[in-house]
């Protein structure tokens, strides 16, 4: 699926103040578009041929309005058993392959992205509940990623460096090879950037890939595969298996065939994972498991700034991003002043249906997500107060869809919503006396991936970046305190419980966690 034009610009994250007209004339053909490819059944994909499962399919359905998009096959274990052996035996091609081979072949993959990305991004604002920056942001940054992991593996000539010598009549180098196959695991809130960033490195790095895309979001990730299929990745080298993770899940981590696994998601998943994948031996896991990200706003910070970063962190994709501002310490001197703008920032959010192009607010995922949000709200009002939102979003539309409204509640600082991942779009406020107190709450959470800070400070910014753990900090950003990382600009690594090598995507190391080291030496 394609549209016709494309824009003239590049849509991030933090795109602002551009002349959107085209844009949004492209986007409504895609809408229009996809809308025609709704009612479908589809299969798995194992070796590039369709196959079908006795299971009962799995309906897509949009949050926006409950409505039914698409069926998707679920795959058995034996589905799951299938895959692993095909991708096990057709590795060892795509990994012989001179690595300038897979670079033009994944490059080809980013530009079939660029050329289909109004329709994948209309996908994803149908089965996410995506505003339509969001979604193009999403699609755009999945052609950037492939390119910059293809980037770096051309910088660093394939990962292949002459070494030392012990003799005269001695040739010794190093060589990055892959593992051999890697399961790819993906999370539904931003369904193309994270299955594209984690397939597109693993097949970089000379491995084939088994890959699920979240339950939520089955069709983006049927549009992945038929970029990677289009491209020309060959047969056998990526397989698409949609299904339940009670099902499967199993499966993909304790299959023998596996050599790595790639995972974005909850951190009680992502730990169970761990400690069931490597059992003979140690095997990479790559895991990113999510986070509750500070901000602290110093009594030096320009308030406006701050308020319209917050607020833009907390509330995109209704604070369904691992990187999501879901906590903000205030210096007690600004902090009325600082959620009185935080307040007006947020009345004026404008919410609905996230297709539509002025809408900035959508639905969250699901109904267990509505039940995560009402529940949160009780515990909030217990020794807290609701300042706006707090309830779920009725009338029109919203009756037929899962829409909570964008929420700030005001906490002591010991209150358990200032340290428990929601993924839900409430944002928790605190008065705090100084930097110090803001770092030490800050840094009790379990998780650190992403950290924000407003003032006008130079030592307090360095500071703050210092002593936050925190793998992604900024300073000052109006576009977003805690969000918007993209391929190249800002590497995305999780802290603590909020990853595991210590190495993140979107950075200069990360295609080089899919591949071992292998000193050669020949004596002449």
């Amino acid at each position: 699926m394609s549209t016709a034009s494309a824009a003239p610009f590049k849509i991030t994250y933090s795109s602002a103040n551009a002349d959107l007209t085209q844009f949004h004339k492209d986007f409504d053909a895609a809408l229009k578009l996809v809308r025609s490819k709704t009612g479908q059944l589809h299969p798995l994909w194992i070796d590039y041929k369709p196959v079908p499962s006795p299971s009962e399919p799995l309906g897509d359905y949009s949050p926006i309005d409950s409505s039914l998009l698409n069926q998707f096959a679920a795959a058995t274990p034996e589905h799951v058993d299938l895959a692993c052996r095909s991708a096990k035996k057709a590795q060892k091609a795509w990994g012989g392959l001179p690595w300038k081979e897979r670079v033009k072949i994944m490059r080809k993959a980013a530009s079939l992205i660029r050329e289909r990305k109004y329709a994948i991004g209309a996908v994803m604002s149908l089965e996410v509940g995506k505003s339509r920056m969001e979604a193009m942001g999403d699609a755009e940054e999945s052609a950037d990623l492939i390119e910059y992991y293809a980037k770096m593996v051309s910088d660093n000539n394939g990962y292949v460096v002459p070494l030392g010598k012990l003799s005269p009549n001695e040739n010794t180098r190093s060589v990055l090879r892959p593992f051999g196959v890697f399961v790819c695991i993906a999370p539904y809130n931003f369904p193309m950037a994270l299955s594209t960033g984690m397939s597109s490195a693993a097949l970089l790095a000379g491995n084939a890939v088994v890959y699920k895309p979240a339950q939520d979001t089955p069709w983006t990730g049927l549009m992945l595969y038929e970029v990677y299929r289009d491209a020309g990745v060959p047969a056998g080298c990526f397989h698409f298996i949609t299904g339940k993770g009670s099902v499967i899940g199993d499966t993909f981590w304790k299959h023998p065939c596996v050599d790595g696994i790639v995972f974005t998601g909850s951190k009680e998943i992502g730990m169970k994972m761990v400690k069931e994948f490597s059992t003979a031996y140690p095997k990479p896991a790559l895991l990113e498991l999510g986070g509750k990200n500070p901000t602290y706003v110093s009594e030096t910070a320009d308030l406006e700034m701050a308020a319209e970063g917050v607020m833009r962190s907390a509330f995109g994709l209704q604070g369904q991003k691992c990187s999501a501002c879901s906590r903000v310490y205030v210096h007690e001197k600004v902090y009325d002043a600082c959620a009185a703008k935080l307040l007006e920032k947020t009345k004026a959010i404008k919410c609905g249906d996230p297709t539509q192009k002025d809408v900035f607010f959508g639905p969250v995922i699901n109904a267990k997500a509505v039940k995560t949000f009402e529940e949160a709200i009780v515990s909030a009002k217990k020794g807290g107060k609701v300042l706006i939102g707090g309830e779920r979003m009725k009338g029109g539309i919203y009756d037929k869809g899962h829409f909570c409204a964008p929420t700030i509640v005001e906490l002591p600082l010991d209150h358990e919503i200032f340290m428990r991942e929601l993924f839900v779009p409430i944002l928790a406020i605190g008065k705090v006396k100084n930097m110090d107190q803001a770092i030490t709450e800050s840094n009790r959470a379990e998780y650190g991936l992403t950290a924000g800070i407003f003032t006008a400070k130079r030592e307090e910014i360095e500071r703050y970046f210092d002593e936050i753990e925190s793998g992604v900090c900024y300073a000052n950003r109006r576009t977003g305190a805690t969000t918007g990382a993209w391929p190249g600009v800002q590497s995305f690594c999780g802290w603590k419980g909020s990853g595991s090598t210590g190495k993140g995507g979107c950075g200069p190391y990360y295609v080089t966690q899919f591949m071992r080291e292998q000193s050669r030496t020949i004596m002449e």
